[in-house]
């Protein structure tokens, strides 16, 4: 099957990492097929060097093919809450931009024995790395109802997530991507923007790859080593996702962190980054119509100083 891959929001992308023609080192902490990594790579000085990080060793395999003819790139299969490992074992000390998309490549979607895709009658999976041991299989099938109802809520954001959560338990064993769509097609039955069962693959799918506290880390030891005057971009493409961003974001353009703002200061937090989007910036029309997954991206973007 040939993918065809759109990198959302390129432009604004190159733009907010404002690449300057001068030796640097420029991260791809979520490398996907390479489609932004590529046009990085046209931007910075041969002197430079791009890595690119993920957690899919297949995804990580077509981008170091597509990129081979770049000498400047290293492709690394990691989790980006390493991301502090990855520059250590690279001999990098501080970087000049790093750029996350937390979406999904339709070679992941379309793919149906990675189990991700409600639309794709398959075993189970949802892992982001094949050699990790949880599975959604196992989360389906041995979490306790109370361990469903909890993500189901936090991670879904269903309304229907007791109702889900029970009815999984009482439908077990759940083998295959269809067997658990048509029990969110069974509960959800009021008609609905999205599919029915959307919001629970996206609950389960979290779970399976421990995506949010991953992007916490993240972005923590990517402030970490940026540099004075550098950039980091974030795209991510549900309200989870996007609300961390912006949490961070916040907490560490000001001063003072402390909960209660009418006693003295004592937390000792000092401002690192200016955020350069007051709102997310979103795809125009064009883009939307040429690729409809950039519909829900949500790019922010701040400058450490």
């Amino acid at each position: 099957m040939n993918y065809e891959h759109k990198p959302v929001l390129l432009n604004a992308v190159i733009s907010f990492l404002n690449i300057q023609k001068k030796d640097g080192v420029w991260v791809d902490a979520t490398l996907g097929l390479g489609g932004h990594s590529e046009e990085i790579l046209k931007k910075i000085t041969k002197g430079s060097l791009l890595i690119g990080i993920d957690r899919d060793k297949e995804s990580l395999e077509i981008a170091r093919k597509r990129l081979e003819v770049y000498k400047n790139f290293i492709p690394v299969h990691s989790d980006f809450k390493d991301l502090d490992i990855v520059l250590e074992q690279n001999n990098i000390t501080e970087i000049d931009g790093v750029l996350f998309d937390l979406g999904f490549s339709s070679y992941q979607i379309e793919k149906k024995e990675r189990g991700f895709s409600f639309m794709l009658d398959y075993n189970l999976d949802m892992r982001m790395d094949n050699t990790q041991k949880l599975t959604a299989y196992y989360v389906v099938n041995y979490y306790s109802e109370k361990e469903l109802d909890k993500i189901i809520k936090e991670y879904g954001e269903d309304r229907n997530h007791k109702k889900l959560a029970r009815a999984i338990i009482n439908n077990r064993p759940i083998k295959t991507t269809k067997q658990l769509a048509d029990i969110a097609i069974k509960v959800n039955k009021v008609k609905q923007k999205i599919h029915p069962a959307t919001r629970l693959f996206q609950a389960i799918r979290i779970e399976v790859n421990d995506e949010l506290d991953s992007l916490k880390n993240g972005l923590i030891k990517a402030l970490k080593f940026l540099k004075k005057g550098s950039r980091i971009v974030v795209i991510s493409f549900h309200s989870l996702e996007d609300r961390i961003v912006k949490q961070f974001f916040l907490r560490e353009s000001k001063d003072c962190i402390c909960e209660d703002k009418r006693i003295i200061c004592n937390c000792g937090h000092k401002k690192v980054l200016k955020i350069l989007t007051k709102k997310p910036i979103l795809a125009d029309e064009n883009e939307i119509k040429e690729n409809p997954r950039a519909r829900s991206a949500l790019l922010r973007a701040g400058e450490k100083i």
